[in-house]
């Protein structure tokens, strides 16, 4: 898998999407109908249009034998299920990568991507790649069954993925891989809790929180990020939260918190994401229609991600023709 160079020539790059209606880590319902909704926005037909050859595996299902997962210290709601989830998951994005294809996977609540930065994780440890991953969140998902106190595991994912103890069970003898602290960036964090804050510190997280991005700028912040994996020849696999943006811009979403990434903030962390040519993997987790504004989040969501491919502005239809291609589709 090549993921050197600039993007230009992204349309050689297979995608491969991948649904996961998954809300059983997530504290409100809804977040299952996600991948429906970027899908009726039009996601796959302006990836297509893009001049991606894209593959829609289609959503995954919850199995009807669930795994046995040993009892943990504290609260972590639905862990049989999120276990199920993340396993699957783990192995589709590592099939996805292994066959020289860029998985896209369409959320579902941010537990998911316990299992999709797993897999990708395998991918690098055995092709001797370093893995960073972009964490864009409103919040650090840093939380332990013993330090929650919701117990809602879509707050756990990032301390997975980081080997925090507690969680072991969820992938338990599954074959899968885990992202070093130091190269974890949680990126338009406004929400930490006390519990979290302690861990971060003592694990040596990068945390560049809103106020750290007023005072010194999105773009240089990113682009300190981008040269640190192009430096290591890594991949960087991007999770991409709806609470990232501000509310006003995104309202689909259980957990909003005021003061998050402007519109031309989000679109230039993703007009710069291509032009890196270092992203491998995407996340977009999060999106609860039920609680969105006659699909606003989910077309912002789908205009995003087309940045991330290679749309630029003078490619981009107004909202007035997306929105209407999108209700008639």
């Amino acid at each position: 898998m090549n993921m050197q160079g600039n993007f230009e020539d992204a349309h050689k790059q297979k995608l491969t999407i991948i649904g996961a209606p998954i809300e059983e880590g997530a504290g409100r319902l809804g977040a299952l109908m996600g991948p429906a909704a970027l899908r009726t926005a039009g996601l796959v037909r302006t990836l297509e249009e893009l001049g991606h050859p894209v593959e829609d595996r289609g959503d995954l299902r919850l199995p009807k034998v669930l795994p046995i997962v040993p009892p943990v210290a504290g609260l972590a709601h639905h862990i049989e299920k999120i276990a199920a989830w993340s396993r699957m998951l783990s192995a589709e994005t590592y099939e996805a990568m292994k066959h020289g294809s860029f998985p896209v996977i369409l959320g579902g609540d941010h537990s998911l991507s316990m299992g999709s930065v797993s897999g990708v994780a395998r991918y690098c440890e055995e092709h001797n790649r370093e893995l960073f991953v972009l964490w864009l969140d409103a919040h650090s998902d840093f939380n332990t069954p013993s330090t929650s106190p919701s117990g809602n595991m879509h707050g756990m994912s990032a301390a997975l993925l980081c080997r925090e103890p507690g969680l072991e069970g969820v992938m338990g003898d599954e074959p899968h891989g885990f992202v070093k602290p130091e190269n974890l960036h949680l990126f338009g964090i406004r929400s930490i809790d006390s519990t979290e804050r302690v861990l971060l510190r003592e694990r040596g997280i990068d945390v560049i929180d809103m106020r750290k991005i007023d005072e010194f700028g999105i773009a240089k912040l990113m682009r300190g990020i981008i040269e640190r994996v192009q430096r290591a020849n890594g991949i960087l696999h991007v999770s991409f939260d709806v609470d990232f943006i501000d509310p006003s811009l995104a309202p689909g979403v259980g957990t909003t918190v005021p003061g998050g990434a402007t519109y031309r903030e989000a679109h230039l962390v993703m007009e710069m994401l291509h032009d890196s040519g270092v992203v491998g993997s995407l996340d977009v987790v999060e999106l609860n229609p039920f609680l969105d504004e006659r699909g606003k989040s989910a077309l912002l969501l789908v205009d995003l991600v087309a940045s991330i491919f290679g749309r630029r502005i003078f490619d981009k239809p107004n909202l007035s023709d997306q929105s209407a291609a999108a209700l008639n589709a």
